[in-house]
């Protein structure tokens, strides 16, 4: 854990769109950046390799076909070359990323993100469930993406877009004394003036009511929706309504929700940063702990899986283990019979 105050940097970036190889050379430049302004962390959006699939949102499943081909193509798998770049990178730079990607694995894609340790060790998660249209394009995460990680500069953790909007995903990280929290999102231009829900109103609420909720700080990142983006993707008036350019609007929120630093103009480029101290997380917690002491268990709980789900599991000496609980893990083994009877009494 981190021994004082450390810089961390958001970014507010429009992607390489469609395009992963010049996205991962987009993407070692700002981590280049940010290490040399002496930032340890460094979060990007939701999907910025190789780009967040906006044309699902603007016509039928049958016209995004088009574009099915050329983005399956450029999305990341989890362990291959352009992720070992990344992973390279932080290395070389001594600083930690949290990359927002398309996750390609075998024949399916998912929404991720990429947590990539200072000696270059990624670990992997997938937002566990797709937002509305989202599901025509990616599948689904499972509990054992709902996870804390402790590292040299706190315990982490990172959520993608809408995840920050169901409140047992909240709970799941709180409840893991998450410090340091990603919140990945991809630009909030989409349906301007027709989806107050889907803009930079409620959206950068949600990560600031996160780090007030779970008293943590938030790096919340967002990409940027750029002109040859419209250009390729809004080939009518219709379509140019619904998607507009700019959108970003990325911040950094204290665990009191207070913001860190300074917006920049939304379809601007760049990198913002802040100092965080994590000394600053005693007082919050001091009033307010939700999964501590102002929770009440007695009269409500949150009932989680943290196992990963596999469609496949092969005979063996380790069959069974992913559906209980992990060996020599200090947990209590509960029923849906021993809920009830809880519930009952």
């Amino acid at each position: 854990m981190s021994d004082g105050p450390f810089k961390v940097a958001a970014v507010q970036a429009a992607p390489a769109f469609l395009d992963l190889e010049a996205g991962v050379e987009k993407a070692i430049g700002l981590i280049r950046e940010a290490a040399a302004q002496g930032a340890r962390l460094i979060a990007f959006p939701e999907c910025w390799l190789p780009g967040y699939p906006w044309w699902a949102w603007l016509d039928s499943p049958a016209w995004g076909m088009q574009f099915v081909t050329r983005h399956f193509a450029n999305c990341m798998t989890a362990d291959g070359p352009e992720a070992q770049r990344l992973a390279a990178c932080a290395r070389e730079n001594g600083i930690r990323v949290v990359m927002g990607y398309s996750e390609r694995a075998a024949g399916s894609l998912y929404i991720a993100q990429l947590i990539i340790a200072p000696d270059g060790t990624i670990t992997p998660r997938r937002k566990l469930k797709s937002t509305h249209v989202e599901r025509t394009i990616f599948g689904e995460g499972d509990g054992s993406d709902l996870a804390v990680h402790p590292t040299e500069i706190g315990n982490l953790g990172a959520l993608c877009c809408w995840e920050h909007l169901n409140p047992l995903n909240r709970y799941a990280m709180y409840a893991q004394d998450e410090q340091v929290h990603v919140a990945s999102w991809p630009s909030f231009s989409l349906y301007p003036g027709k989806a107050y829900a889907l803009g930079p109103e409620v959206n950068l609420a949600a990560s600031r009511m996160y780090a007030v909720e779970g008293q943590c700080f938030v790096i919340a990142s967002c990409g940027i929706i750029s002109p040859e983006m419209i250009e390729l993707m809004c080939d009518s008036d219709a379509k140019r309504e619904l998607l507009a350019p700019g959108g970003g609007h990325a911040m950094i929120f204290g665990p009191d929700g207070r913001p860190l630093c300074d917006p920049i103009p939304e379809d601007q480029d760049g990198l913002l940063y802040a100092e965080i101290d994590l000394s600053m997380i005693a007082y919050a917690k001091t009033a307010a702990d939700p999964t501590g002491h102002y929770s009440r268990p007695d009269v409500a709980r949150l009932l989680f899986n943290p196992h990963r789900s596999r469609p496949v599991q092969h005979f063996g000496q380790d069959f069974g283990r992913d559906f209980g609980t992990p060996q020599d893990a200090p947990v209590s083994q509960v029923t849906f019979e021993d809920i009830g009877e809880t519930a009952a009494s």
